[in-house]
């Protein structure tokens, strides 16, 4: 499992830096997306903070995460180009951080990214400063949330919550937030995270 987790108020505490990524990570199912929408309603109109868009080599989703939509070749065209910060491969997708969130960071801004556990180390490696966000649900609400998703079949939303058992790591603290209740509950959790951060 990842190393053992800092209150909010630790981590809030400890923002005195300027400039911050917050990567929010969890299993399939666990409600990233919903949690980063609510935040993003709040305070999407303040310009010290950033919510990043990941380009996916997938189609739009309006059901789930907002993201840029590229082909595989695309893809590697705009790696090359050195447009991303950051890139993964996961479940035979590409995924890519934009360059454009490390130079808002870079100026003292706080940007909040959509991420990935297997990721974190080239997240960590490529920003300063990195809060990890860990958002859980109960093994039967992620299994309820993925049935909805239409996605998979039984067998294979099986298969995908064995995967997502937690693996150990080594990269360092992190907050959890379970996301097993209300939404408004684990929102306001997060937002008491993204908050902290702001320039002062």
């Amino acid at each position: 499992m990842l190393d053992t987790p800092r209150s909010i108020h630790d981590v809030s505490a400890a923002a005195d830096t300027l400039g911050a990524l917050i990567v929010v990570v969890g299993p399939s199912g666990a409600g990233k997306d919903s949690l980063i929408r609510y935040a993003r309603a709040q305070l999407a109109s303040d310009p010290a903070f950033l919510f990043v868009r990941r380009a996916v080599t997938r189609p739009a989703d309006a059901a789930s995460e907002d993201h840029d939509t590229l082909s595989p070749e695309a893809f590697a065209a705009a790696v090359a180009q050195g447009q991303f910060a950051v890139t993964w491969e996961a479940h035979g997708l590409h995924y890519g951080i934009p360059s454009s969130a490390k130079a808002h960071v870079g100026a003292g801004g706080v940007a909040i990214a959509n991420g990935s556990r297997a990721a974190l180390p080239s997240i960590l490696a490529s920003f300063d400063q990195v809060t990890i966000v860990h958002v859980t649900a109960t093994p039967e609400v992620l299994a309820s949330r993925l049935a909805l998703r239409g996605r998979e079949d039984a067998a294979s939303i099986a298969a995908r919550l064995r995967r997502n058992l937690p693996e150990p790591t080594t990269c360092g603290a992190w907050l959890e937030i379970d996301n097993s209740g209300e939404l408004a509950a684990a929102g306001e959790a997060l937002l008491s995270v993204i908050r902290g951060f702001k320039p002062r």
